[in-house]
């Protein structure tokens, strides 16, 4: 499975800006998908994730503000972010997950955003 993220970039603090993530290969089965983030000097952490089921989870620092949606038809999935914050700058990974427990993960590339105070 190949994961190709875009739209990453710089934005200031209050706008919004917007993440796609295609996914290719083996996209057969029942996956979701989802972004993860690192910040320099941090761990990867959760951001959100749509369910193969359409129902979606977000993690409390983006929830209300970042908005996940799913195209199953062409395998995309976006991040609609919305009144960034600086605290959001980081390294924006896709990710494509098997399993209920999520124990098979494929990673997208990557895509920097930086919000500027």
């Amino acid at each position: 499975v190949q994961l190709q993220a875009s739209g990453g970039g710089l934005v200031q603090a209050g706008g919004s800006l917007s993440l796609s993530c295609v996914a290719s290969g083996r996209t057969d089965g029942r996956f979701h998908m989802g972004w993860f983030r690192q910040a320099p000097g941090k761990e990867r952490e959760f951001v959100g994730r749509v369910h193969w089921s359409g129902s979606t989870t977000y993690s409390n620092a983006v929830k209300g503000r970042f908005t996940i949606s799913r195209d199953h038809a062409k395998n995309t999935v976006t991040l609609q972010m919305n009144n960034v914050r600086p605290e959001d700058t980081a390294v924006y990974y896709c990710a494509a997950q098997w399993g209920a427990g999520f124990q098979t993960t494929y990673w997208g590339q990557g895509t920097l955003v930086t919000v500027s105070s």
